[in-house]
């Protein structure tokens, strides 16, 4: 007993919350040191500027169209497709914000100044004027481009100002894109990978709380009530399916704990993940298998891995102390982290392009 306590009181004089779910789980995995930072950045680094290969969202209305990722997106051209770009600067400002003294510090502003320039960001938004891009990128790229700008609101940067201006085209393009198609969309998407509903307005709530955007927020809770209020018993155990980087059932509670009262959260979550305080789905609570990490969509399951992770560390702290599915979902969350960290620098661009992202989010936020 003497013991514990005081590996309690340690973990709590290094800034870890003093939580026996914490305490007993030694959380040091759950964060972003120096070291890890440096590589994750470098990766990001490696493919921002990196134009080929690429996967683009592009709908051809005639010859004209037929143009090469730069020319299309001069921001956001590399990293495989237009959300990884995406979200891979937004991988470096948090490294930044995180690090300031970082070694590649110089090379990441450079890399940044190069890339977020008001021409090139006004060039992005008016791609997004063309009639056939009205589903690009919905909700997945969005809810990231948001999730960049709102990392710069709450950074004060001289730099990192001027990046935050030229974005506002881009941010106003996409506040205006979820405004107008949420209230349209009847039935909430809850596939495990890119137009995933409840991750795609989880990361614009948070935006439109740090941006204080009523309209949006406003939107945004009605629509997860409507969407997800009433639900129960979630199918957990059919998770995950082959090509997953979200599970549509932590995501959706993950989203959930952002909208409701503390004690309206522990009601609703027990009733639509009732098996979590015994430990179960044991298929949801294991870490994803992955076979082949230069397959594109198998390395998808590492994401899922991460991604789950994260949903997890947020569920379990808005449990609780005597929660018994609290200590599940920490535990779970743990084994998954410890697995996906091992993986994200496989040697292929497959998952390379992307993971340190997930990452970078799920030992940060």
């Amino acid at each position: 007993m003497t013991k514990l306590l005081t590996i309690t009181c340690l973990i709590a004089m290094i800034g870890f919350l003093a939580d026996p779910v914490w305490a007993t789980n030694n959380p040091d995995i759950l964060k972003l040191d120096k070291e890890r930072a440096s590589k994750f950045a470098a990766m990001a680094m490696r493919c921002v500027g990196k134009e080929y290969p690429n996967k683009m969202d592009h709908v051809m209305a005639s010859e004209k169209d037929v143009q090469g990722p730069q020319a299309l997106h001069p921001s956001f051209y590399g990293c495989f497709d237009w959300h990884s770009s995406v979200h891979g600067h937004w991988l470096l400002i948090r490294v930044l914000k995180t690090f300031p003294d970082l070694p590649e510090a110089t090379e990441i502003r450079n890399a940044l100044a190069k890339n977020l320039t008001a021409e090139n960001l006004l060039k992005e938004a008016e791609y997004l004027k063309l009639p056939e891009s009205k589903g690009f990128e919905r909700t997945y790229g969005w809810a990231w481009l948001l999730k960049l700008v709102e990392e710069l609101y709450t950074w004060n940067d001289n730099q990192g100002n001027e990046w935050l201006k030229n974005l506002k085209p881009l941010e106003d393009a996409f506040v205006k894109r979820y405004i107008d198609f949420l209230p349209k969309q009847t039935y909430p998407i809850r596939t495990g990978v890119h137009p995933n509903t409840a991750f795609g307005m989880a990361f614009a709530l948070d935006y439109a709380r740090t941006a204080k955007n009523k309209q949006l927020e406003d939107l945004i809770i009605e629509r997860s009530m409507t969407y997800y209020g009433k639900d129960v018993n979630g199918p957990c155990e059919w998770e995950p399916s082959g090509e997953d980087f979200f599970s549509p059932c932590l995501m959706e509670a993950s989203l959930m704990q952002r909208i409701l009262q503390p004690t309206e959260f522990v009601k609703w979550f027990h009733g639509f993940m009732p098996g979590i305080k015994m430990g179960k789905p044991a298929n949801l609570m294991t870490p994803a298998t992955v076979t082949d990490r230069s397959d594109g969509k198998l390395v998808h399951l590492d994401g899922l891995n991460l991604s789950r992770a994260w949903c997890m560390v947020q569920i379990a702290t808005a449990l609780p102390k005597d929660d018994k599915a609290k200590q599940f979902l920490m535990d779970a969350a743990i084994k998954h982290t410890t697995d996906a960290l091992k993986n994200i620098q496989s040697g292929d661009y497959a998952g390379e392009h992307w993971l340190a992202s997930f990452a970078t989010y799920l030992l940060t936020h």
